[in-house]
């Protein structure tokens, strides 16, 4: 007989795979959080949903791909995956690396980044505050424009994403390494079958034509943006003191600095009762300012089951309104829109900094 070489599978059976993964990913997550739910309340599992998506990717490739074994989507698209200089199964060490770069290195980029630009930011604009106030000298100088193109581009310039467009566009133009874990570990993928000529696949080519140009609009407006940045008078040094000591900087570049607290993805630094009083223009309690388990408070809100919140089912901690005009805990509509940005109960957008706090009379 003829000896049989096993192809390399096709861009369409790796995405197809990769979207059959991600669907049992999905019914194992919902199962986790109903158990969850079912053990420490509602509350509990939407603050801890992140977690629970990182703990049901642990434990689905752990299961499968962690012991050597095919994922349910590679098994139905009939490919495998193989260490591409050797063609061998891959070793227990770059399957764990895999499993680690995918899942644990994104969580844990998502639980520090915020935090870091937090603080890079604070640094330099108290940096560049500081050599505005020197003289127009300082504000010329090569560190002072660097400093502000930083601060200016920080969101952007600490983000994976470029890095994650990147290796999709190659992906789409060599049909190698769809995830980027799998390119630094070095694991492709290969039919378990013979492919007929007439089941050829066709390559998504156009898709990584489509991204490439995609990323040059986006390189050309960052470019030009830059430039008009760079010859817009500075005034960095310029700021206005609001009532209770609130500072707020009038430097276009200043923009996500001053809004950050409502554009951060993570909550507040709660750490920091000072920092966060002064933001906030709020006095910091150690507990929740209105609870309505408390029938004096807010006693125009009439009935027992409208002042409990239908997100941890007790009864109402600093209640808030959503723009639709649903009523939740403080805690629990954030916890809810930084993770799913909807109303819980009618499914219409619901962003953080649109919750409105509502206040006793």
């Amino acid at each position: 007989m003829p000896a049989f070489t096993h192809p390399f599978a096709a861009s369409p059976d790796i995405i197809r795979s990769h979207q059959k993964d991600a669907y049992f990913q999905g019914l194992l997550l919902q199962h986790l959080s109903t158990i969850l739910r079912n053990l420490y309340g509602a509350r509990t599992a939407h603050a801890y949903t992140t977690e629970a998506r990182t703990f049901a990717e642990l434990l689905y490739l752990g299961l499968t791909t962690g012991l050597g074994n095919r994922t349910l989507g590679e098994e139905y698209t009939d490919i495998v995956q193989v260490e591409d200089a050797t063609l061998r199964l891959p070793n227990l060490a770059r399957r764990s690396g895999y499993i680690i770069s995918t899942v644990l290195v994104p969580y844990g980029l998502g639980r520090i980044l915020p935090a870091f630009r937090r603080r890079i930011r604070a640094k330099l604009e108290a940096n560049l505050r500081q050599r505005a106030r020197k003289g127009q000298k300082e504000q010329g100088s090569a560190g002072y424009k660097l400093q502000s193109y930083i601060l200016h581009n920080l969101d952007t310039i600490t983000s994976p994403s470029p890095i994650y467009a990147l290796s999709l566009a190659t992906f789409y133009f060599s049909g190698a390494y769809y995830h980027l874990g799998k390119r630094i570990w070095g694991l492709r993928y290969i039919f378990t079958r013979k492919v007929e000529e007439s089941e050829q696949r066709v390559g998504y080519e156009v898709l990584g034509v489509l991204l490439v140009l995609q990323m040059a609009v986006q390189a050309y407006l960052h470019m030009q943006n830059t430039v008009s940045v760079a010859n817009t008078p500075s005034v960095m040094g310029s700021s206005v003191v609001l009532d209770h000591g609130v500072e707020v900087s009038l430097a276009p570049d200043a923009y996500s600095a001053n809004n950050a607290l409502l554009f951060e993805s993570s909550a507040p630094n709660t750490q920091d009762p000072q920092s966060l009083q002064r933001i906030t223009q709020t006095e910091v309690l150690g507990r929740p300012r209105y609870d309505l388990k408390n029938e004096s408070e807010m006693e125009w809100i009439s009935g027992t089951q409208q002042r409990k919140c239908t997100l941890c089912l007790e009864e109402m901690k600093d209640p808030s309104v959503t723009i639709c005009g649903h009523m939740f805990c403080w805690g629990c509509i954030g916890d809810w829109a930084r993770e799913k940005p909807e109303c819980p109960l009618c499914r219409q957008s619901c962003l953080v900094q649109h919750v409105l706090p509502l206040r006793g009379f």
